[in-house]
């Protein structure tokens, strides 16, 4: 059973305008694996506490420190506290890492399905994909609404990547602003790649419906839904 640890607040910045990824630092190395969670629990002085899982963005390196993106959510407890009032140096009380089943080690084809900030634990993977120079294993299709909502956007473009854009699209994108679908899916529908799909229950849903539509065998396929907790 994985114990309350303390955690230091190494850096702090944004990703989108909902969005910052804080890099915590433990004191032994992470022993994360990619798709991997924490939880964060926050205390207050009369005894209350709130606690939010959320999933890692770094690949595992061996070091003591991971990133964890958070959005900020208008009700969130967690998720408005680290956004308005946590700053470098604070220390968080932390548990995990958490989850065996949504993992890849960067030993077998994927595929990876995300939406909005279902991407987080995908991420974790593409970086260790590109860490270890086998990239060539995994395929990430990612939707978005906008430009402006896009993660990791300096970052995750890439060979292995297709962002799709659901209501505005850039100038000059190839792809028109549109739902996610099967056509986006099956250039990268291989029979033998695990699919790994993240984001809000619908999304999941739709995702689901796709790559079972193109051929994809149930048993291949692990779903990580995200709800509205902050």
């Amino acid at each position: 059973m994985r114990t309350w640890e303390p955690a230091t607040v190494t850096a702090i910045h944004d990703e989108t305008a909902t969005a910052k990824t804080f890099r915590l630092r433990l004191p032994h190395p992470s022993e994360h694996l990619a798709g991997q969670h924490y939880i964060v629990r926050l205390r207050a002085p009369d005894g209350y506490t709130a606690m939010r899982s959320y999933s890692v963005a770094s690949a595992p390196d061996g070091t003591p420190e991971f990133d964890l993106t958070v959005e900020r959510l208008p009700d969130g407890e967690v998720s408005t506290f680290l956004h308005d009032e946590a700053i470098v140096g604070d220390e968080l009380e932390v548990r995990g890492p958490i989850g065996g089943w949504f993992v890849w080690k960067a030993d077998h084809p994927a595929l990876l399905v995300g939406g909005g900030s279902g991407v987080v634990p995908l991420m974790a993977m593409l970086r260790l994909s590109r860490r270890l120079g086998v990239s060539d294993l995994l395929r990430l299709v990612v939707s978005v609404r906008t430009p402006a909502d896009l993660y990791y956007a300096d970052e995750l473009p890439g060979p292995e990547t297709l962002i799709v854009y659901t209501r505005a699209a850039p100038a000059g994108y190839s792809r028109p602003a549109e739902r996610l679908n099967q056509d986006d899916l099956g250039p990268s529908v291989s029979l033998d790649a695990t699919v790994y799909i993240c984001g809000s229950s619908p999304f999941a849903d739709a995702a689901t419906d796709a790559v079972l539509g193109l051929g994809t065998a149930l048993g291949r396929i692990r779903i990580e839904r995200f709800g509205p907790t902050g």
